[in-house]
């Protein structure tokens, strides 16, 4: 018996299910590049030069292993046009009896994956990606019968599943969450760690030329381009963060500071979510390195609940609902996504802050993403359609799975509360608090009306304002409404009359 094991892009991993089951002596593995992965959204250009050059070293080093690799480059004379064009070839060619793909990450994969058996005469295997910590299936058995899923509930069951920080049945240290020791604001003059660099092989500059080619007209900065991309340097990067960043990530991960885009972060969810690196080894990384008092427990508790908590549960949530999760709009947002998301042009200094960021770097971080970019959205009202797609592009971690839920559920509360408690919307004095970016703005912070107050403020208002049906019975919002109630009616036709301004002229702020 002979198998095809097809590796999609994000599957860069030797231990993925698939391989798993892959015949070194009998088998074949197959990767393509192909321009349905990199065109159904107009990847960030640092995106696809991270993962050509991820499978094309990926390939290299299973053929080391001695697995027979199939790989096929985007611009090769023999490139038939799809993935499942070559994998049409390879069956028949081959005499192939069985097709071998671990479950796709995103729901369009799946859709494909399963159109491949209406059109092969052979049978499709597609094993659990058990790359991650709790199934679909589990995460659905977690939730029935829940009226609110919540993921502190959620992480503290994994905590116990997996014997995480944990003292006997107790959490590490007292407390489940140290959440509330994770927002202190950074000093200007604070020394920020370089964040890994590894410079491009020759593979990753064939790759680099390779996108600038087909892809000029892709967002973002292709260099300078110091991503690693093999797991070597993946892990090398993780330990550079447990080395060099870690120890204070806990106390700054809410912190911004301009010209100062990576900040404490790991920056390893680039290869957290293609294979190159397990979440399992990264948590225990942060585990050990606070056993070993490297860390402090809220940096290491902080870390570790990125990922078995929220990255696990907003996998959970996408699976659970989808396809139907790609259409909901909560709060009917309808306004058309503005260009300053892709040219960086507003005098809103943050924004215009973490466009730049995002554009350089492929990367923002989770405050930046939710705080800044997509608070901003979420008070203006712009549609979760463009919002998503707009996410999904311009970010080097970004995949469906992922995204969707952060946006459409934390970010926009597009889902009606299905992911998040509440709307995250704040005014101007949350940003103020948390980073530097006011000080270099024209607008001033202090102020609450008028043309030169910061729009975050009356936008703030405006938002609960226009959404007071959808919202007011939230426990957690209801206190906002009885503050705007006692504001006087002329206060309250002026942040009317603001909003309506800044979003009538909003391509000139």
């Amino acid at each position: 018996m002979k198998s095809l094991c097809v590796i999609l892009w994000d599957q860069l991993s030797v231990s993925i299910s698939s391989l798993k089951k892959t015949n070194k002596n009998t088998d074949i593995v197959l990767l393509c590049e192909n321009m349905q992965d990199a065109t159904y959204a107009k990847h960030h250009k640092k995106k696809l030069v991270l993962l050509f050059s991820a499978m094309r070293h990926f390939a290299a080093e299973l053929r080391g292993l001695g697995f027979n690799v199939q790989y096929v480059e985007l611009n090769e004379p023999g490139h038939k046009g799809s993935l499942f064009a070559h994998i049409k070839n390879i069956v028949k060619k081959h005499k192939i009896d069985k097709v071998i793909v671990t479950h796709p990450c995103e729901y369009r994969q799946y859709i494909e994956v399963n159109k491949w058996q209406d059109n092969l005469d052979v049978p499709i295997d597609i094993p659990e990606d058990d790359r991650f910590l709790c199934s679909p299936e589990d995460f659905s058995v977690w939730a029935k019968g829940r009226k609110h899923l919540r993921m502190e509930f959620f992480y503290r069951e994994m905590r116990k599943k997996y014997n995480i920080l944990m003292d006997g049945s107790d959490p590490e240290g007292g407390n489940w969450n140290y959440d509330q020791e994770n927002r202190k604001t950074l000093d200007t003059t604070a020394k920020v760690p370089k964040t890994y660099h590894k410079q491009p092989d020759a593979v990753t500059k064939e790759v680099l030329t390779l996108v600038e080619k087909n892809f000029p007209d892709h967002f973002g900065d292709v260099e300078p381009f110091h991503f690693a991309a093999t797991r070597k340097d993946a892990l090398k990067a993780l330990s550079d963060f447990v080395k060099h960043r870690l120890k204070q990530f806990g106390d700054y991960q809410d912190a911004m500071l301009q010209d100062e885009p990576w900040l404490f972060h790991a920056h390893i969810s680039f290869y957290l979510n293609c294979g190159l690196l397990l979440p399992m080894e990264c948590i225990q990384a942060a585990e050990q390195a606070y056993h070993k008092g490297i860390a402090p427990i809220n940096a290491a508790e902080g870390f570790i609940r990125q990922i078995l908590g929220w990255r696990e549960f907003v996998r959970g949530i996408y699976w659970m609902e989808m396809p139907k999760y790609a259409r909901e709009n909560y709060l009917h947002a309808k306004r058309k996504l503005p260009d300053l998301y892709w040219t960086a042009d507003t005098k809103m200094n943050c924004l215009r802050q973490c466009v730049i960021d995002t554009k350089k770097n492929a990367y923002a971080h989770h405050i930046q993403r939710l705080m800044v970019l997509g608070n901003f959205a979420l008070l203006c009202g712009f549609s979760p359609a463009e919002v998503n797609e707009w996410f999904l592009i311009v970010y080097a971690d970004a995949y469906e799975w992922v995204e969707l839920p952060n946006v459409t559920g934390m970010t926009l509360y597009a889902d009606g509360g299905v992911l998040a408690s509440k709307p995250y919307a704040a005014g101007g004095n949350y940003i103020n608090k948390m980073s530097d970016y006011c000080d270099n703005c024209p607008y001033k912070v202090k102020e609450k009306n008028g043309p030169n107050a910061c729009p975050f403020n009356y936008l703030y208002w405006d938002f609960l304002s226009r959404n007071r049906d959808k919202l007011h019975n939230n426990p957690r919002v209801s206190m906002l409404y009885r503050t705007y109630d006692r504001m006087d009616e002329k206060k309250k036709e002026q942040i009317k009359l603001d909003s309506a301004n800044f979003l009538k002229h909003l391509s000139d702020k």
